[in-house]
């Protein structure tokens, strides 16, 4: 399954290439809801594109995720001094007498005094990481789909929740952020067939056993660099009283035989662009032109390495 991907944080390739407009109002959204809700995650790559961004229409975003980051800065100063004051009488306390107790806290404060303090160092950069652009389950992203004839750049969570279900399905069903091919007549009917979308992703993580049995993370990256339009299905999942939530799935299938080689039996399918119209806007009555458009799919090479 891929757990992870590197994702196209530049909204505007998706608006450049095909012709979309991005879906401001479900942005606004989404980073005034990550004020009220730090369980709500974005790449770090796309923040700072909006931030970059200095279009007028962009404006509530923009202020939406500085003052994200400050309270963010805030809380995190504040447990740095929590921590200090922990650690502090920690170290009084082991003055007097060795304690399991107080070792306990000097490490614990210790160590959370670091994390803390590079959480601050990150929000305060201004340089680029590879990681930035990297999602997990979870993250919410832009996914390109069609709706009422129009092209839509709209963030969606990777953690699929079909609409109608109810909020305890996305721990029933944990893995909903891969639709397996040969289930997508399947669990995933009321999708497939209906609301597809495309991904731009640069590169996707896994986890395979390395010869010396250890379990890491490898990055499989096409080997022309190219980018990859992966086909995906989502769902507007509502509830009375409750926030709407737009999610989504990569579709994945057995692997090229150099993904298999490296460990791993899953793998998204990047589509052929000139099949993206017709792949958002599906044809229900049709699923076999829709599998087609799935086995002509981009066959890159995919080089792999270990991920940092």
């Amino acid at each position: 399954m891929c757990y992870s991907a590197q994702v196209c944080e530049a909204y505007d390739e998706y608006c450049d290439i095909f012709g979309a407009d991005i879906d401001i109002e479900t942005f606004s959204q989404l980073y005034g809801m990550k004020i009220e809700d730090s369980r709500i995650k974005t790449p770090p790559a796309l923040d700072a594109a909006f931030e970059a961004d200095q279009r007028a229409e962009m404006l509530q975003i923009r202020e939406a995720i500085l003052q994200h980051k400050a309270q963010q800065v805030a809380k995190l100063g504040q447990e740095i001094v929590d921590q200090r004051e922990r650690l502090a009488k920690a170290e009084l306390s082991l003055q007097k007498k060795l304690t399991k107790k107080a070792s306990e806290d000097q490490r614990i404060a210790t160590n959370k005094i670091e994390r803390a303090q590079e959480k601050l160092a990150d929000l305060h950069r201004t340089d680029t990481k590879n990681g930035d652009a990297r999602m997990y389950p979870g993250y919410y992203v832009p996914v390109l789909i069609m709706e009422n004839g129009r092209k839509l750049v709209r963030p969606m969570r990777y953690q699929c929740r079909i609409a109608g279900s109810p909020e305890s399905y996305d721990t029933r069903f944990p893995g909903t952020y891969n639709a397996r091919m040969d289930n997508l007549d399947g669990f995933w009917r009321r999708q497939f067939g209906y609301t597809h979308g495309v991904a731009i992703v640069t590169a996707f993580y896994e986890h395979v056993v390395a010869a010396n049995g250890e379990r890491v993370v490898l990055e499989f990256k096409p080997i022309t660099k190219k980018n990859m339009y992966v086909a995906c299905l989502w769902s507007h999942w509502t509830a009375p009283g409750k926030q709407d939530l737009y999610s989504f799935a990569f579709i994945t299938d057995e692997p090229p035989p150099e993904v298999l080689a490296a460990g791993h039996d899953r793998c998204i399918i990047p589509l052929k662009l000139q099949n993206v119209d017709a792949w958002l806007d599906p044809d229900p009555k049709d699923l076999d032109s829709l599998y087609d458009i799935l086995d002509d799919r981009e066959r890159p090479y995919y080089e792999n390495s270990l991920a940092v």
